[in-house]
């Protein structure tokens, strides 16, 4: 029987943490102990970390802010656990994912292994919405949390395990943000270790609460794609484009369909069309007419924003080019691991 430490970085979050660790008290599998950590918050998460004391094994440390990535190693240097378990703050945990992710351990050991988010029935329309479309074929091509999606399977922070040896033989993240997971998962699996996904250890995401709030966090995740690049050349592949070509095309159907010009009309009925499926598809998976409405208005912030933000930072990488600084960095993290 594994004992695992649940790591949780937070910062300015204390509401959100709070649904976390109750829906942690609820777990059917009892070996584990949580670790938070308070990332610099200004709005401290310490009271309702330490009123779980009682019902669960809980450690809380408070550090000078560094980021996710930088977080989640001190975590780790403090944790008990034979195996670590990231959890993103704003996630809330099924009753059984813990039985879960040890029955799969125990029929077929993983050394790292993600799982996937889904929206709980509790989420409000937009959060529904804005999961439909980080999650969608539609939008993102299944890529997040599914195997059978485009490319290789990297776990991904907000549900994601590694194993002790993990940790110690790569010493966690050298990213501290913008595509931190992504180049971790990419260098476990360059040390030989075996990861997967296990499509059943899944976890409520809450996402946003606003389309506002959603635009800001995919334009950042079109930034880090371009971050990983600077690591990893090879990891940027033909699908990372989508949503810059989204942008591009989208903006040419509409200015040539309002000239009237035949390629212009046939594009925009292209972009008719597309609307319509995803609007179709989110109302039947939902049940709601009105979150189908919602979630186009969430795919179309999403590729908008996700194109804009990797079109930016691709701009900048190109007049000004960083790979080989990067690429001396993590050759230099990499000897300094495996010595």
């Amino acid at each position: 029987m594994r004992f695992y430490s649940i790591v949780i970085p937070v910062y300015n979050r204390p509401e959100e943490i709070k649904e976390l660790l109750e829906s942690l008290t609820k777990q059917t599998y009892k070996n584990f102990e949580v670790v938070v950590v308070e990332d610099g918050s200004k709005d401290s998460a310490e009271t309702i970390v330490k009123s779980f004391s009682q019902r669960l094994s809980i450690q809380y440390f408070y550090k000078e802010n560094t980021g996710q990535g930088l977080s989640r190693n001190y975590a780790y240097e403090r944790a008990l656990g034979d195996y670590f378990i990231v959890f993103d703050s704003d996630c809330i945990i099924p009753t059984q994912y813990l039985q879960t992710v040890e029955d799969r351990l125990n029929s077929d050991y993983l050394d790292a292994f993600g799982g996937p988010d889904r929206a709980d029935a509790s989420f409000t329309p937009v959060q529904k919405a804005i999961s439909y479309s980080m999650t969608s074929l539609f939008t993102t091509g299944g890529i997040r949390g599914n195997k059978k999606g485009v490319g290789v399977f990297h776990p991904r922070s907000f549900n994601m395990g590694i194993s002790k040896e993990v940790w110690l033989r790569t010493k966690g993240y050298i990213i501290t943000r913008k595509g931190e997971d992504i180049e971790f998962s990419i260098r476990i699996m360059s040390y030989g270790f075996k990861v997967g996904l296990i499509e059943d250890a899944y976890v409520y995401h809450k996402r946003r609460t606003s389309f506002k709030q959603f635009f800001k966090q995919v334009h950042f995740f079109g930034t880090a794609r371009i971050n990983i690049y600077r690591f990893v050349p090879t990891e940027l592949k033909l699908t990372h484009f989508f949503p810059m070509c989204f942008v591009l095309f989208s903006s040419l159907s509409i200015l040539l369909a309002l000239f009237q010009t035949l390629i212009g009309l046939l594009a925009f009925s292209f972009l008719v069309v597309y609307t319509a499926a995803i609007m179709v598809d989110a109302t039947i998976k939902n049940n709601s007419i009105y979150i189908g409405l919602l979630s186009v208005c969430a795919a179309y912030t999403q590729l908008w924003g996700y194109g804009l933000g990797f079109m930016e930072e691709g701009l900048k990488e190109l007049f000004s080019p960083s790979k080989d600084k990067m690429k001396e960095l993590l050759e230099l993290k990499r000897t300094s691991a495996e010595g």
